[in-house]
Formats: C-alpha cells, sequence, structure tokens
C-alpha cells in the first residue's frame, strides 16, 4: 500500500466496501455488463461541501457529473481548442442521450467571490481569474441595488451564474436541438451549504423556489434503483 495515500480514504473504501458495496453488488454489476445510460448530467462546482450525488442521494449510474469552479457552462466554441466541459456535455447529450441537465449552484462560491472582489492573481497564468472572466458580462449587467449588503450581492451573483451557464447551455446546437424537439428539459437549482437547503429556478420568473423536505406521497417510486441504497 503507498504510504502516502490519504489514511481517511482507505479508511473510506473500507466502510464502502463493508457497508454500501453488498447492497448495491447487484447494480454495479449489471452497469459493468451493460454500461452507464444515467437519464440526468449534473453540472457543479469543484467545491468540496457540494457534492451531487450526496445532495440527491444518487446511486451508481444515477447522474453524469461535471463539476468545475463556479459550476460554469462556456459558450459553443468550435475553435479546435481542448474544453472539458464541452467535452463531458457533447458525451452526455450525443452518447447517452441523458433527459436532463441541471446546473447545480451554491452559496458561499469563491469563484463567485473572486469574479465580486478581484485580487491578485495565484499564478502567473492565472487560470481562475481567466474561467471566472466568463461571468463579466453577466457581472457587469448586474449592478448592486440601493442598500444592497456584500453577502445578499454575492448570493444574488451566484444564482444569476446559474442561468447564465443555462443560456450557454443553448448556445449548443446539440442541447438546442434536443430542447426544442421537447427531448431534453434545463434546469437550475441553488444549494444552501448552512442549512442543506435546495432551491429550484423557475424561469419564467427568474426567482428560484425552495423544495420542501416533505416529498409527496409516492413521489419516491418514481425514482429509479431507489431500492439499491
Amino acid at each position: 500500500m503507498p504510504e502516502r495515500f490519504p489514511k481517511q480514504l482507505i479508511s473510506g473504501y473500507r466502510t464502502f466496501a463493508a457497508h454500501r458495496l453488498p447492497t448495491e453488488q447487484a447494480r454495479y454489476n449489471e452497469l459493468s455488463d451493460i454500461g452507464q445510460s444515467p437519464e440526468v448530467m449534473v453540472i457543479g462546482c469543484c467545491d468540496s461541501r457540494v457534492s451531487p450525488e450526496v445532495i440527491f442521494d444518487a446511486g451508481p449510474g444515477e447522474l453524469f457529473v461535471v463539476r468545475n469552479v463556479a459550476n460554469l457552462v462556456p459558450p459553443y466554441a468550435p475553435d479546435g481548442e481542448a474544453h472539458g466541459v464541452s467535452s463531458a456535455l457533447e458525451f452526455a447529450v450525443q452518447v447517452l442521450k441523458v433527459k436532463h441537465i441541471v446546473v447545480l449552484g451554491h452559496a458561499q462560491c469563491g469563484g463567485i467571490k473572486t469574479l465580486v472582489h478581484p485580487s491578485a492573481p495565484l499564478s502567473p497564468s492565472d487560470f481562475i481569474g481567466k474561467w471566472m472572466s466568463l461571468l463579466t458580462p453577466t457581472r457587469d449587467a448586474t449592478p448592486r441595488q440601493p442598500g444592497e449588503s456584500d453577502s445578499d450581492y454575492i448570493t444574488r451573483m451566484e444564482k444569476r451564474a446559474v442561468s447564465t451557464s443555462l443560456d450557454n447551455l443553448m448556445t449548443f446546437p446539440c442541447v438546442k436541438i434536443q430542447v426544442e424537439r421537447s427531448k431534453m428539459q434545463l434546469h437550475g437549482a441553488y444549494f444552501g451549504v448552512a442549512h442543506g437547503s435546495l432551491s429550484i429556478l423557475d424561469r419564467a420568473t427568474g426567482e428560484f423556489q425552495t423544495v420542501t423536505q416533505t416529498l409527496p406521497v409516492g413521489y419516491e417510486s418514481a425514482r429509479p434503483h431507489s431500492a439499491s441504497h
């Protein structure tokens, strides 16, 4: 066993292997044989506090997840360069044929804070600054409101970033076609770290509506593979 491999990961794996794996072994075998076919893609933030699999209590094979700083989707740019988010999106839409794409924003986002309060680059390449510049037009079009606190403005920018990413998704031809054919739906969501709250974007009003923790009777039955975990 490599000595420097994090001990907490070894411990975590052993707990997984002893407790959760036995209940999901059949599902892993199935996924190994037939491959993955998730219906939902989640575009989330790298932030360690905001794991889509944990928030949505997802089992193996249920979510296709891509994470980056501030859960951003860049505009469609077929320029011959390497694009991580775009390649994951292409695979999800063209190969996996997902039915839903969720952009999951969150509170206390370090990327958004950097956008609102620019600081010295962490490296000469300033990878974070260049990445967050994708939201510069959004920031410039979202001025502070009279009397708005700094924390409230950052929260509003975190939510505006979700809307911008949803708009950018529609610049991808493969996404636009599927949405217009009603074969795919786009969703925005926002996770409140402190209280574990989840809000869903109503695109008609631009407002986020809080999800209650009590589900309607029978809702759980619609969830695939719910019995596996």
